[in-house]
């Protein structure tokens, strides 16, 4: 099944977590936590652990996030995580990774297994999206 959603991000926060030891790179890495809010087909929260190589300056880098959501999918209620990752050089998302964590379903949504997508469009809507299955 595809459930389908927007979100937002309600909150932001740096850690201020850095590497360590110390590696000279490119890009600094840095960790955050985030907060989102899902309307539609998937409606509900998620507390998210992200890390990321950015340059804010010219937009461009590649993050990893870990997000443990709690709502729901087509109205089954339960809780999970999933991982995604991309790069971008600013204006596109290549090297996209999404999975849901096995093992990870709680209540209705116990059993839970599959893959998903983001895209944000052009008037900066973030849309998401699972393809998943319950046992």
């Amino acid at each position: 099944m595809r459930a389908k959603g927007t979100f937002t991000v309600k909150a932001f926060v740096p850690t201020g977590l850095e590497p360590d030891p110390a590696v000279s790179t490119g890009l600094p890495v840095s960790v955050a936590t985030m907060e989102k809010q899902f309307e539609g087909e998937v409606a509900g929260r998620s507390a998210t652990l992200f890390t990321a190589a950015f340059d804010q300056a010219a937009g461009g880098g590649t993050y990893v996030a870990m997000e443990s959501f709690e709502g729901s999918l087509h109205g089954k209620q339960g809780s999970f995580n999933f991982v995604h990752s991309a790069s971008t050089s600013g204006s596109d998302r290549t090297a996209e990774f999404f999975t849901l964590v096995p093992a990870s379903g709680t209540g209705e949504l116990t059993g839970i297994a599959g893959a998903g997508g983001l895209a944000v469009d052009a008037d900066g809507t973030h849309r998401i999206w699972f393809d998943y299955q319950l046992d």
